[in-house]
């Protein structure tokens, strides 16, 4: 479900597709469940996002009037299927693949006509309550602002978060009414009706909290981010990645790193980005999408790369932009080297530039794209360099430096 516009989060942007680590938040949820087997995700959106998630299929909701609403919008997609159906929340990027196929082992295990995802938070807020019977039985959940003092105390609540058999799903949802005090349609209330049919509801508690708390503010994005981070932070380092600061280093959720790559602290890793084996990326550093680091190489303190790719050995040590270039192996970029792709003309493309192979440019070089430096050149300090240089050749010699003694004094008062 990801039809609402989350107005708690004070954005013109609806919150389902606020970015995440790489991601839209839907775009964790919808990957939770391919990773957890499900082979068919059905997105509920508004009619406003609906046109925001290609390659995907899309039900959509015309009027926010509710969660069971909502997921009566994807009966036109899955009705007529066996296979039992998943519902998710679209704002719930922690969701563990694990926990969901949990989940679903308890639900077909217990033989239930639906299952509900609970946890226990430390601060149980406004989320719907779970409330058992005499025997410990599922009897109902309720939401808070229709809950009683003695319901407003139970500590395990509803993720919003359930399986159903398909068959029993759908005319659930034709019996909804808006009995409660927003006026909407609640899935929490299919729970009551299938207890009261006789039927078998399950309860499968989920054991980290924050995984299965949805986002509603900034605040709370915050504090996942975090976690997010330091889920993936810790993949690449049981994968064999030295990070020597984890909670300073942020990489995104489809880099790719090789194991013997050392990050060091306040590095930003984003994108598509392939870094090899044996690879460092210092301290400040900013590895932008489309971006390939070779074997060995090194992107120094702050450093900027975007869609580049760094040959195997290569050195850019400190203090250099590199964009829309390729840079063969075992060159070394000095310090303050800039690739100046940008045409200012409008509608013309970014220019690309090409360094070879054993090159070494100096201090303060700026390489006006399109331009291409042949293996084993040399670049001289201060060069703006705005034509090819062939292999093996010596450019550059900016204009020496000229001194005029006495010039600051003599018109310091005009």
């Amino acid at each position: 479900m990801a039809g609402g516009l989350g107005t708690r989060m004070k954005s013109a942007t609806p919150k389902h597709l606020h970015p995440l680590l790489g991601r839209r938040m839907v775009d964790w949820v919808i990957t939770a469940a391919g990773d957890a087997g499900i082979d068919r995700v059905v997105v509920v959106t508004s009619p406003e996002t609906a046109s925001s998630f290609d390659g995907l299929e899309v039900a959509v909701q015309q009027q926010a009037v509710g969660t069971g609403d909502a997921v009566r919008a994807a009966r036109s997609a899955l009705d007529g299927t066996a296979a039992d159906v998943v519902v998710l929340n679209g704002d719930v990027p922690g969701l563990d693949p694990h926990v969901l196929r949990d989940l679903v082992d308890t639900h077909r295990r217990e033989a239930a006509a639906g299952t509900v995802l609970s946890f226990e938070p430390d601060d149980v807020r406004s989320y719907g309550r779970v409330v058992r019977d005499g025997n410990g039985s599922v009897a109902r959940i309720v939401e808070a602002a229709d809950a009683s003092p003695d319901e407003l105390a139970v500590r395990e609540v509803n993720s919003g978060i359930y399986v159903f058999r398909s068959e029993r799903l759908w005319p659930l949802l034709d019996r909804l009414e808006p009995r409660n005090a927003q006026g909407e349609l609640y899935l929490t209330d299919t729970v009551a009706m299938l207890v009261a049919d006789g039927e078998r509801v399950a309860v499968h508690a989920a054991p980290v909290a924050w995984e299965v708390e949805g986002i509603n503010t900034r605040v709370e994005l915050a504090f996942v981010a975090g976690k997010l981070r330091d889920r993936i932070n810790e993949r690449h380092m049981l994968a064999g990645v030295t990070i020597v600061d984890p909670h300073s280093t942020w990489i995104e959720a489809d880099v790719e790193i090789a194991p013997d790559v050392t990050v060091h602290p306040f590095t930003v890793i984003r994108g598509t980005v392939r870094i090899a084996s044996g690879a460092e990326i210092g301290p400040f550093a900013y590895v932008r999408p489309t971006t390939t680091v070779g074997e060995r190489a090194k992107i120094g303190t702050f450093v900027e790369v975007k869609n580049s790719a760094i040959g195997a050995g290569t050195k850019v040590p400190h203090l250099s932009y590199i964009g829309d270039a390729e840079i063969g192996e075992n060159t070394n970029i000095g310090a303050s080297n800039v690739t100046a792709n940008f045409d200012h003309r409008p509608g013309q493309p970014k220019k690309r530039t090409k360094i070879g192979s054993n090159v070494r440019t100096a201090v303060d070089n700026t390489f006006v794209a399109p331009v291409e430096i042949g293996d084993d050149a040399w670049i001289a300090a201060g060069t703006v360099v705005t034509d090819d240089v062939p292999a093996g050749s010596l450019a550059g010699f900016a204009p020496r430096q000229v001194t005029k003694e006495g010039y600051v004094h003599r018109h310091r008062d005009e």
